[in-house]
């Protein structure tokens, strides 16, 4: 089987590793971008128990990538007294997303600066495996979507002047979206923000920027999609193109984060390649609680969530975090709940 993996994230980094392997699978990665500026909207924080495990079926020991380890994590919901949540993490880490990328990726065939056209593709390849995440860019175009716009600096500080030593959050009213500062070590930090209704991505940014002076390295913005996969159908073209990760929704909207959903659905697209419709089945099992978050977000967003009313899909999400404290990697409280849905 020739199999191409268009996009070389977190899940096509991890299908290019773990088909590489496979006798029976000749696997060529592409990826858009240039080699030299290979990036992404991400501020490489995960757990480091779920990456470990994952990371160790490559080959690797994800310990060896890991840059910032969090102790606490504040979330700022307004500017007076008492306004912030200080959660405590358990192995909550930054870690160096594009080394462990590139060293998942080493000895296998991959074509950077190039974006096939689908028809291409088609003439060379058995199966297509969408892993271009947003642009979903083999897939068929979504009725339903909702996304985010994000923007991203990755900045250095001089020693004793970075304005916090572990993670921070700013949370937008209405949790239209939030500001972050993420510690990457040694002075070095990646700051940004997502919002809805695109009112704080560049203002708030700037402000932080100016009243923390540090030197910019570099920045990126693109859209995040939070739409979860129920609502990402169909996973394929019903020819030979697939979708894997953000492509078909694994994000996990409350928190914006995608890199252990991303890899979760690589590692069931490696299990089911040969069934799709077991694939498919897989996914949708694997994510249900995503439409809950989902729908949680929609009803803030619009200013129609009513504790109340709403009250059984806010516990259903705490019950579903609370039981999974070491893949968020951080204590999970339904008082921090409680506030978090007040914002």
């Amino acid at each position: 089987m020739k199999l191409a993996v268009a996009g070389i994230g977190v899940a096509g980094a991890y299908l290019m590793n773990r088909f590489s392997e496979t006798r029976d699978i000749q696997v060529t990665g592409f990826e858009r971008m240039l080699e030299k500026d290979h990036d992404a909207v991400c501020a490489w924080a995960t757990s480091k128990h779920e990456m470990s495990r994952l990371v160790k079926k490559c080959g690797l020991n994800f310990e060896d990538y890991i840059l910032h380890d969090g102790k606490h994590m504040i979330v700022d919901r307004g500017n007076g007294s008492g306004k912030q949540i200080d959660i405590r993490l358990k192995g909550m880490v930054n870690y160096d997303k594009i080394r462990l990328i590139k060293d998942m990726t080493r000895n296998t065939k991959i074509e950077f600066g190039r974006a096939p056209r689908k028809e291409c593709l088609e003439n060379d390849f058995d199966v297509i495996v969408d892993s271009t995440g947003f642009h979903r860019s083999y897939l068929p175009r979504l009725t339903v979507e909702t996304w985010i716009p994000c923007v991203q600096y990755k900045v250095k500080y001089r020693t004793g002047q970075e304005p916090y030593d572990d993670y921070y959050l700013k949370a937008f009213p209405s949790m239209t979206g939030y500001f972050w500062y993420f510690p990457l070590g040694n002075g070095y930090a990646h700051i940004g923000a997502g919002d809805f209704e695109r009112k704080h991505n560049n203002s708030f940014v700037e402000q932080f920027l100016k009243k923390y002076q540090c030197e910019v390295i570099g920045k990126v913005g693109r859209p995040v999609r939070i739409t979860p996969p129920v609502f990402c159908e169909p996973f394929t073209d019903g020819r030979k193109s697939v979708g894997v990760g953000e492509s078909i929704g694994t994000v996990y909207a409350l928190l914006g984060e995608g890199i252990i959903p991303a890899s979760w659905c690589a590692e069931l697209f490696v299990e089911h390649y040969f069934d799709l419709k077991t694939y498919r089945e897989a996914v949708l099992k694997k994510f249900q609680i995503y439409a809950s978050v989902y729908k949680f977000i929609q009803l803030k967003i619009a200013g129609k969530f009513r504790i109340i009313k709403q009250w059984r899909d806010l516990l259903s999400i705490y019950r579903h975090m609370k039981s999974e404290e070491d893949r968020y990697g951080m204590a999970i409280r339904l008082a921090d709940m409680m506030k978090i849905s007040m914002i």
